[in-house]
């Protein structure tokens, strides 16, 4: 494991993949190389670019990843897509998304699948993002699925959150309905050569101003990702945000809250592995038809397999 370890902080992309890979499939190994590698992280600017199936997220992220490398910062990129039901994989692969940055060894990307998890994110996003950081990538973007009303679990990990809207697609009723007004630090509408911009423009920056009291006021930006235009002063928001973010009392709020989200999210992570393992081990022909008869009930027999993994867990003290 060291030497695994070991490869993938001096930049060894088939190391990183390696461990990425562990993270996705849950292997017991990788939480003992996340304990390895923790206290390097902490340094990379994270961005998450959220937004409307359709939006034209990938080709922005195409244009962030652009700018920042001429700027000469590393980037590392989690394009979260839907997964194969036959697989679970990835979808949509690395070849398909920003292709012209392939061949850049100052650019990582990385394709996840959902795997059946809820929130636009890949199970695996913040272990992955946590380790592009100890490989010292400066900037990580965080691409989601196409996000609905709830899917906004973006907001636990990066630190700005961009969301990108775009004319025609009924984002005006997005903006309304998803929570978008809570989770955005900046906004893109995006494909702004199209009619209905500034109807989308204009309801956002609406929107805004019924938030008062706000220590930040997110920027709109219109933009055409696909020849750049509006993306300059965009990234420069981005970045504006990242500092405000990094030397204001916000920013310590975003860690304690970022931090507990992740305690949270690794208790509950253990416990379902101990529950499924339990729940294997205690079902059996008599159980099944107790309940399937009625003799017994879903609740007790779930009572009965927390009372003992609780009870195990005292004795093993």
């Amino acid at each position: 494991m060291d030497i695994l370890i070991n490869k993938a902080l001096a930049g060894d992309t088939r190391a990183i993949a390696r461990i990425i890979s562990l993270i996705e499939n849950e292997d017991p190994i990788a939480d003992a190389v996340m304990r390895r590698i923790y206290p390097l992280t902490g340094r990379a600017m994270v961005i998450g670019i959220t937004g409307s199936p359709g939006a034209g997220k990938s080709t922005l992220t195409d244009k962030l990843i652009e700018s920042f490398r001429k700027r000469g910062k590393t980037v590392g990129i989690i394009a979260v897509d839907p997964s194969s039901p036959f697989s679970g994989g990835a979808i949509l692969a690395d070849r398909i998304r920003m292709q012209r940055h392939t061949g850049d060894d100052g650019v990582y990307i990385r394709s996840m699948g959902t795997r059946g998890s809820l929130g636009g994110l890949s199970r695996g996003t913040r272990e992955t993002v946590l380790l592009l950081d100890a490989c010292g990538k400066d900037v990580i973007i965080i691409e989601t699925v196409g996000v609905g009303q709830s899917e906004v679990d973006v907001i636990k990990i990066a630190n700005t959150v961009c969301v990108v809207l775009v004319p025609g697609m009924g984002d005006d009723i997005q903006i309304m309905k998803a929570g978008i007004m809570e989770i955005a630090d900046v906004f893109a509408i995006n494909k702004a050569d199209k009619p209905g911009v500034d109807r989308v423009a204009a309801e956002v920056r609406l929107m805004l101003e019924l938030v008062k009291d706000k220590p930040w006021t997110p920027p709109v930006h219109l933009t055409v990702a696909e020849n750049g235009s509006g993306v300059g002063e965009f990234v420069e928001s981005v970045i504006k945000h990242h500092n405000f973010i990094k030397n204001s009392p916000e920013g310590a709020k975003f860690e304690h809250r970022r931090l507990s989200s992740e305690v949270a999210d690794i208790l509950l992570k253990v416990l379902a592995r101990k529950t499924d393992k339990a729940w294997r081990s205690y079902r059996n022909d008599d159980v099944m038809e107790a309940l399937v008869s009625r003799k017994t009930n879903p609740y007790s027999v779930a009572g009965e397999i927390l009372k003992k993994i609780f009870s195990d867990g005292e004795e093993g003290k």
